[in-house]
């Protein structure tokens, strides 16, 4: 049996340090926007991140792209 994938979203996702707790470990947090075009460039996707990162009162740690897809019997 064949599978065809179909993109059904992408979602950017920024984690961010907020502190750390009493252990001395990091504490993080995360911001996502979904409904990011799925043909979206990963370069493209990077740099509005790294544009919103301007408007955040805490340390970016990582930026990730998350894709979702449909996986369809042919």
């Amino acid at each position: 049996m064949a599978v065809d994938k179909i993109p059904s979203g992408t979602a950017l996702r920024m984690q961010f340090q907020t502190g750390v707790d009493g252990d001395g470990d990091p504490i993080y947090r995360t911001k996502s926007l979904s409904n990011v075009k799925t043909e979206a460039q990963d370069q493209d996707i990077f740099d509005v991140a790294q544009a919103l990162v301007q408007l955040q009162e805490y340390p970016l740690v990582a930026v990730q792209r998350v894709d979702s897809a449909i996986l369809e019997e042919v």
